[in-house]
C-alpha cells in the first residue's frame, strides 16, 4: 500500500528540515497497541527512546500506561517528571551513572525506579538504595545480558540481589534481533526463545525464587509475543515493551501486521535545494536530519514511490527519479518517512506538532541527547 503524506495547512512557511509529529496518529497508534494488548495498559512497558518528548509521554499516560523503560538517565528523569509510576533504566549503568539514577529515584519517591544487572560485581553500586534490579538476559542478540543457561547462575544472581538488601524486580529479555528473522519464521523463533525463558522462570520458581515480572518484546518481536500463553496464570507479570509503535517508521510498518492499522506519525519535512542532474535532485535532509543507521535508502518520499533516496551527506540527501520524469521544483516540499524513527527524533531540538490538518505549535524534544558529563558547578 502506498503511503501518502498528510494534508497539513501552513507548513509552507516552516524552516526545513523540520520534524513533524502528527498527534492524531500518535493517539491512534497508542489506541491500536492497547487494543492488541486486550485493552490492558498494564501489559505495556513502552520503551521511551522513541517517544523522547514529554508531550508524547503524556499521551501514553493519558492512555493509562503507568510503566515504561528507557535507555538514558535524561529519559528516566523525563519519564519520572511526567508521572510514570514505574520506570526501568534498561541499559547497563556503569561509572558515575548509578549515582545519577539513585539521585533521580530520591527526587521522585512516587516512582518505582529500577536498573539492570548481569553480574554480582554490579550490585555494590546499588547497595542502600531504593532502586530495584532486573537481571538482564542475553536472548541471542549478544549485545548485553547474561546467558539463560545454566539457570543456576541466574538463580545465584537473584539470590545475591536479595542478600544485598536490594529488590529483585524480575527478568529483562530484549529480543530486538527478531528484526533480522524472515517474516514467516519470526513468530516461531520468538516463541522458541520464550519457551527457553519460561523454562528458566519455572526453574527459578522451583528453587523458591519468585519472579515478579518478565519484560520482553521490542517492536519486531511484538506480534509474536502478543499471544504467548505460558506466562498467563504462572504467577508472573509478562509485559511487552515496543516503543517504535507510537510513531512508526518504514521498518516497523513492514514488520507489524497490516490489519492492525498502525499509521506513520512522524515525518521529516524537507525542501528541494538543487537539481544536480537531469534525473537527480537534492533536498536538505542528510544524515544529521534523517538517521542513516538503517542503511540506504534512509527514508521514503511519501507519495512518490518512484523517487529513490541515495546515500546522504551530512546536510544533503540526493534523490534519483526515473529517466524522463520531471524533477520537483527547487523550493518544493517533500514529506519523508524515516527508515528508523527513534534516532531521527533524537536529531532534532524541536518538533512541529500537527493535529486536525493544521500546525498546533512547537514542542521541545525533551529527552534529546543526554545529561552533561558533569555538573558545571561541581567540576569534573
Amino acid at each position: 500500500m502506498e503511503l501518502k503524506p498528510p494534508v497539513v495547512s501552513g507548513v509552507d512557511v516552516l524552516r526545513t528540515p523540520a520534524l513533524i509529529i502528527d498527534l492524531d496518529a500518535v493517539d491512534h497508534n497508542i489506541s491500536v497497541t492497547l487494543r492488541l494488548l486486550g485493552g490492558d495498559p498494564d501489559r505495556w512497558r513502552p520503551h521511551l527512546k522513541t517517544a523522547k518528548l514529554a508531550l508524547t509521554m503524556r499521551r501514553l499516560r493519558a492512555g493509562g500506561v503507568l510503566r515504561a523503560k528507557c535507555a538514558t538517565t535524561l529519559e528516566l528523569e523525563t519519564a519520572c517528571a511526567e508521572g510514570f509510576t514505574d520506570v526501568l533504566l534498561a541499559y547497563p549503568a556503569q561509572g558515575p551513572h548509578p549515582a545519577v539514577v539513585r539521585g533521580i529515584a530520591d527526587r521522585f519517591p512516587g516512582t518505582v525506579v529500577s536498573a539492570l544487572v548481569e553480574h554480582p560485581d554490579m550490585l555494590a553500586a546499588w547497595k542502600g538504595s531504593s532502586v530495584g534490579l532486573y537481571i538482564d538476559l542475553n536472548p541471542g542478540m549478544s549485545r548485553t545480558g547474561m546467558p539463560l543457561d545454566p539457570p543456576e547462575d541466574v538463580l545465584a544472581l537473584a539470590r545475591a540481589i536479595g542478600e544485598a538488601g536490594l529488590r529483585f524486580a524480575g527478568l529483562h529479555y530484549y529480543d530486538g534481533h527478531a528484526h533480522a528473522f524472515a517474516a514467516p519464521e519470526r513468530e516461531r523463533l520468538v516463541t522458541e526463545g520464550y519457551d527457553r525463558l519460561f523454562a528458566l522462570v519455572e526453574s527459578l520458581r522451583g528453587a523458591g525464587c519468585a519472579v515478579p515480572e518478565v519484560i520482553t518484546a521490542g517492536t519486531p518481536a511484538f506480534p509474536g509475543a502478543l499471544h504467548y500463553p505460558r506466562f498467563s496464570g504462572a504467577g508472573v507479570a509478562h509485559r511487552l515493551s515496543p516503543g517504535t509503535v507510537v510513531y512508526n517508521d518504514r521498518g516497523s510498518l513492514s514488520q507489524l501486521p497490516a490489519e492492525a492499522g498502525y499509521r506513520p506519525a512522524v515525518f521529516v519535512l524537507s525542501r528541494v535545494v538543487s537539481h544536480p542532474g537531469p534525473s537527480r535532485f537534492c533536498c536538505d535532509a542528510g544524515h544529521k536530519t534523517v538517521s542513516a543507521d538503517s542503511g540506504d535508502p534512509t527514508c521514503s518520499v511519501m507519495g512518490h514511490p518512484d523517487f529513490v533516496p541515495q546515500h546522504p551527506s551530512e546536510e544533503h540527501l540526493p534523490v534519483d527519479v526515473p529517466a524522463g520524469t520531471g524533477l520537483p521544483a527547487r523550493g518544493s516540499l517533500l514529506w519523508l518517512l524515516p527508515g528508523h524513527v527513534c534516532p531521527t527524533v533524537n536529531n532534532f531540538d524541536h518538533a512541529v506538532i500537527v493535529s486536525g490538518g493544521t500546525v498546533q505549535g512547537l514542542e521541545r524534544v525533551t529527552a534529546r541527547g543526554r545529561h552533561p558529563p558533569f555538573e558545571p558547578s561541581a567540576g569534573p
